[in-house]
């Protein structure tokens, strides 16, 4: 399986730094290999232009942006959503994991 390039985009960055880290352990368990990252969304472009990103998962507190984030990815072919509330707020790793690989399979 090639390696999975997941970029997280949150207001600050530092919030979503924990979930990498746990996203990170979930897919280690899963022998996944993917290279995880966090944000912030005034660096979101940057790191699009820069990186090959396989899937792109909105922090919920920049959930108003996904629109914005529909143009510049849609004509990419990137896969991207806001990550689950509860899963965000509960830092479940291997959900927002799950998320990310349910979008890059087109489910």
């Amino acid at each position: 399986m090639a390696k999975k390039t997941i970029m997280l985009v949150c207001s600050a960055g530092m919030s979503t730094s924990l979930l990498v880290t746990k996203m990170q352990k979930a897919a280690e368990e899963k022998g996944m290999d993917a290279d995880i990252f966090a944000v912030a969304a005034s660096d979101a472009d940057n790191n699009l232009a820069t990186k090959p990103v396989d899937v792109l998962l909105l922090g919920p507190q920049v959930r108003f942006m996904k629109n914005q984030f529909a143009e510049k990815l849609d004509p990419k072919g990137i896969p991207f959503d806001v990550i689950n509330m509860a899963d965000y707020g509960m830092m479940n790793g291997e959900k927002v994991l799950t998320q990310a690989e349910n979008l890059m399979e087109g489910k």
